[in-house]
């Protein structure tokens, strides 16, 4: 895929998904094979969403309006319980200059709107400026980072599957201001994310 950089996150990918990952589901797909046989095939999951979610404009779906590491705002606009688990999409709405650190996601996809201001991505070994309309998919385990070029800048951001991204959210926006680098990369693991280098210089 372009865009890709062979880094040792990227071969990790490929070794899980080589050997257990491959294992598990030739197990999973036998195990629902006889289920199905027997008649007791089901399948377990969250309960599916039965009715529309809208959030207004500068509203949070939780009402709690983050701010991250004290300095970028952030709203919940599809959270991890509406979608079952499925998606999970944000805003940062007037944000300043900046961005996160470099990173990746192992499990999730990540896909980014500009509403307000331009903004310089880095996904892999390329290189993109958005502004409002464009759009930029960043599959998992490619590392990316990003950043708004002025202020201020808005931008919405899905995630899928959500996974725990909504409590990495929480926890961040509990603290004042960023980190030890070694804390931050701390944060980004216990919820499936590798920090691999600092954030853009937009200075």
């Amino acid at each position: 895929m372009p865009g890709r950089v062979q880094t040792p996150s990227m071969s990790f990918r490929a070794t899980r998904g080589q050997t257990g990952g491959m294992l598990t589901r030739r197990t999973l797909l036998s195990s629902a094979v006889a289920a199905a046989a027997g008649g007791g095939f089901a399948i377990a999951h969250a309960a599916a969403p039965s009715r529309a979610v809208v959030v207004r404009a500068g509203d949070d779906r939780t009402r709690t309006h983050l701010t991250l590491l004290g300095i970028t705002p952030f709203d919940v606009k599809v959270s991890t319980e509406d979608s079952a688990g499925a998606l999970f999409l944000c805003e940062h709405r007037d944000m300043k200059k900046g961005g996160p650190v470099r990173h990746l996601h192992f499990d999730q996809d990540e896909w980014f709107y500009p509403i307000k201001g331009a903004f310089l991505f880095e996904v892999g070994d390329e290189t993109f400026r958005l502004r409002p309309g464009d759009s930029l998919f960043a599959p998992r385990r490619v590392p990316h980072r990003w950043a708004c070029l002025g202020d201020p800048g808005t931008i919405a951001i899905a995630l899928q599957p959500a996974g725990t991204i909504e409590q990495f959210f929480k926890t961040i926006g509990a603290l004042p201001s960023r980190p030890a680098p070694a804390k931050l990369a701390e944060i980004f693991a216990a919820h499936g994310m590798q920090v691999v280098g600092p954030p853009l210089d937009v200075r």
